[in-house]
């Protein structure tokens, strides 16, 4: 019999999706590389943008998938990989440019025009890429599912379970994405507001974040009683001590918010060097 890591879930819906943004996305890559644009199609894009999606699929599809139904702290693994991994590694690939130049030219016209600068759809983006509103969404997504009404419906409906890890993902593009900042780009502002809003919205997103794994990782009861029921638990732990194990694993996925500030840190340093420079 199989043991625990021999569990790999193979959903058709997930690992055919996954297939063809993974295949769209390289036919567009190697097409704008043909023309010649190599900087924008970049190698580390590639590898990028396919390391976000190994993430979503080692998060969805390996046994990680069926720890999580016994193991509140695997859950939580699952879930860093979505938000802290495949999320900003999708972006990072700069997926919308190779994703259009991968379809048939009459789809990539109209998906590109349904993209101008003044449609709906632009707008919409913009909108929900806001700072506040990206970083609201993130934050009501990852507090409510973490309700214990809402988690205990996720773990016993596989439907709520597939919607909860899609908003997961959503909601961490949507904070993701105007740090990052990939096409469709909007014209932003340098100096150190520019700088500074972003590492605010960061150290907002460390604070929640930490607290949040503290609530988990140091209640002293079993938060959602369908680990207390199941068994075995990862690694022999009790139903308790697996959820403060779950709490710390949260609690350290806040280091990928820092990691975040320093690169902005070096930005905002880079830039006013070549301002001095200038001025100079």
């Amino acid at each position: 019999m199989a043991g625990p890591l021999g569990h790999w879930h193979w959903r058709p819906d997930v690992a055919l999706g996954l297939a063809g943004l993974a295949a769209a996305y390289g036919l567009g890559w190697r097409r704008l590389r043909r023309l010649g644009s190599p900087r924008l199609a970049a190698r580390w894009r590639l590898a990028a943008y396919w390391g976000g999606l190994a993430a979503v699929a080692l998060a969805l599809l390996s046994p990680i998938d069926h720890l999580a139904e016994s193991s509140l702290s695997a859950h939580m693994v699952q879930h860093q990989l979505l938000t802290m991994a495949a999320a900003p590694l999708v972006l990072l690939g700069n997926p919308v440019p190779f994703a259009l130049w991968g379809l048939p030219p009459r789809a990539r016209r109209r998906l590109g025009a349904a993209l101008a600068r003044h449609s709906p759809a632009r707008r919409a983006l913009r909108g929900l890429t806001w700072l506040p509103v990206a970083g609201g969404l993130y934050t009501l997504s990852l507090w409510g599912w973490h309700v214990p009404t809402a988690y205990e419906a996720a773990l016993s409906n596989g439907l709520v379970h597939d919607l909860e890890h899609l908003s997961f993902f959503l909601t961490a593009l949507g904070f993701w994405w105007p740090l990052v900042n990939p096409a469709p780009r909007e014209p932003a502002a340098r100096g150190g507001l520019y700088y500074g809003l972003r590492i605010a919205y960061l150290v907002f997103a460390t604070a929640q974040n930490t607290l949040l794994g503290a609530v988990i990782g140091l209640t002293e009861r079993v938060l959602y009683p369908a680990y207390g029921s199941r068994e075995p638990h990862l690694f022999g732990l009790s139903a308790l001590e697996d959820q403060s194990l779950a709490g710390g694993i949260m609690w350290s996925g806040s280091h990928m918010y820092l990691i975040a500030i320093l690169v902005l840190v070096g930005q905002a340093m880079r830039a006013e060097e070549r301002s001095a420079l200038h001025r100079a």
